[in-house]
């Protein structure tokens, strides 16, 4: 496993090597493509905005990072599908479809229900010696864990009528990305899930294919979701975590300063994309309301709709030793 400790000493030896003989250090720099599904005002785009400007700083003409937002390289999955296959180098994704495309189901730890309780809670757990554990648990699947991220904490938006308790949930038609988890905690919670892409939510609350979608603040204003759903009930259920991920191949041909600067970089863009996230979720309610017509209404009884989801925290525990591990570290503190 490779610590912090362990990333900063070589991070130490990577700035022995930058300070060579301009002679040294003349080669082109070394390119990298980093393709994400968000739009730029979304936290998901910012994390990849803050690992390029901490990267570049850390080995300065050594490394070109251009970033492929908006679904321009593919959506979300295909994004994770092309880096596991080294036709990109390094992708942003929704780190609950590392399990699904690659079957290595720890990083959904940090996507179940009601255990991590916020952005600080986050930060705590993302730079903890578990979360290098699963970041090291991606290697057989070609990858290798950079950076993780909560780009926004997750609601509910309704179409016809708001949610106000646990039992207005009941056969609503719910988009959910199509994982066994959300499967499984939105099937607990009584709702009828529906698996749909990101960029089909908003035809799809449009035209009432669909009645709700369980969604972050950054997706509302992103993709202008106020303009068809009307009704959002604060649940914050769980993050919404995004990875940076690269291609191990294309990772392990490259200089050891260079490795060590782009793990270092994922920990120094952790914080600013936190706090983004953070301001955007909290800041941005009010504009909703007043200017986007939205109507925001707590969860008259959330603890019944904890209950309902607290049987999936056990489940997963018992589909990797790592989640189990993440579990128990994350009550803990």
């Amino acid at each position: 496993m490779i610590s912090r400790r362990t990333m900063l000493a070589t991070s130490g030896a990577a700035a022995i090597t930058l300070s060579m003989p301009h002679i040294a250090r003349s080669a082109a720099p070394i390119k990298m493509r980093l393709a994400h599904a968000a739009n730029e005002i979304h936290p998901g785009h910012i994390a990849t905005v803050e690992f390029k400007k901490a990267l570049e700083e850390l080995l300065p003409g050594r490394v070109e990072v251009q970033i492929f937002p908006n679904r321009q390289l593919g959506d979300d999955k295909q994004n994770l599908e092309n880096a596991v296959a080294g036709t990109i180098e390094v992708a942003a994704v929704s780190g609950v479809l590392v399990g699904l495309v690659t079957g290595r189901l720890a990083l959904d730890s940090f996507q179940l229900p009601f255990l991590i309780r916020d952005y600080d809670h986050f930060a705590q757990l993302a730079a903890s010696d578990v979360t290098q554990k699963i970041f090291a648990d991606l290697a057989p699947a070609g990858l290798v864990g950079l950076q993780v991220a909560d780009i926004g904490q997750r609601h509910f938006l309704t179409v016809n009528a708001p949610v106000k308790t646990t039992a207005d949930f009941a056969g609503l038609k719910t988009r959910i990305l199509g994982v066994p988890l959300h499967k499984a905690i939105w099937e607990a919670v009584g709702t009828n899930p529906i698996g749909l892409p990101y960029g089909e939510v908003y035809g799809a609350l449009q035209t009432k294919v669909i009645d709700a979608v369980e969604i972050n603040v950054s997706s509302i204003l992103g993709e202008n979701l106020w303009e068809v759903g009307k009704y959002m009930t604060l649940t914050g259920h769980y993050p919404w975590h995004q990875a940076i991920v690269a291609n191990k191949a294309f990772f392990d041909t490259l200089p050891a300063d260079v490795q060590a600067g782009m793990r270092e970089a994922g920990i120094k863009s952790t914080a600013p994309t936190l706090k983004y996230a953070n301001d955007q979720d909290f800041g941005a309610r009010d504009d909703l309301v007043k200017n986007k017509g939205l109507t925001i209404s707590k969860l008259e009884d959330l603890p019944e709709m904890q209950k309902k989801v607290a049987p999936v925290l056990e489940q997963w525990s018992a589909k990797s030793p790592l989640v189990g591990e993440f579990i128990k570290l994350a009550q803990s503190t």
